[in-house]
């Protein structure tokens, strides 16, 4: 069966793209759930509008995700933490603690956003990447000092 996706699907395509999938997995999955329409002459008119919409919504929030992102550009943490013999942090710095911190200077970031792959167990500077959005990236500096 033919079927236009509505919304990209992993392992299968992008919204707006035309696709063969077998009839149980379209009448089954993808039309229920909304993510496809049948590939007929009516809906392809309807989904070139749906794309058009589709693409200034994105590029909108794209727009606002890079705002977003220049004011994260030159946030500088610092975290003084205590330490035991040969430089050992008691405890760590982890994504909570970054929020915590970026909503005291008035930033508002869901710790689920900062990309921080495991907590920082050492002194110095690190980079940390905050997710505003799929193509935009910012970083922050955290340094982590003796208290």
């Amino acid at each position: 069966m033919q079927i236009i996706l509505r919304e990209d699907v992993p392992n299968l395509g992008k919204a707006g793209e035309v696709v063969r999938v077998k009839d149980g997995y379209a009448r089954n999955y993808l039309l229920p759930k909304g993510l496809a329409y049948p590939a007929t002459e009516a809906n392809k008119k309807r989904i070139t509008y749906e794309a058009e919409r589709l693409a200034k919504l994105r590029a909108a929030e794209k727009q606002a995700a890079e705002g977003e992102a220049t004011r994260l550009g030159g946030v500088q943490l610092t975290f003084p933490v205590k330490v035991g013999e040969e430089d050992k942090l008691y405890g760590s710095v982890t994504s909570s603690d970054i929020q915590r911190k970026l909503e005291e200077i008035g930033i508002h970031v869901d710790k689920r956003k900062i990309d921080l792959p495991e907590p920082i167990r050492a002194l110095g500077e690190f980079k940390v990447g905050i997710k505003v959005h799929a193509d935009v990236r910012p970083e922050i500096l955290v340094t982590v000092v003796k208290e």
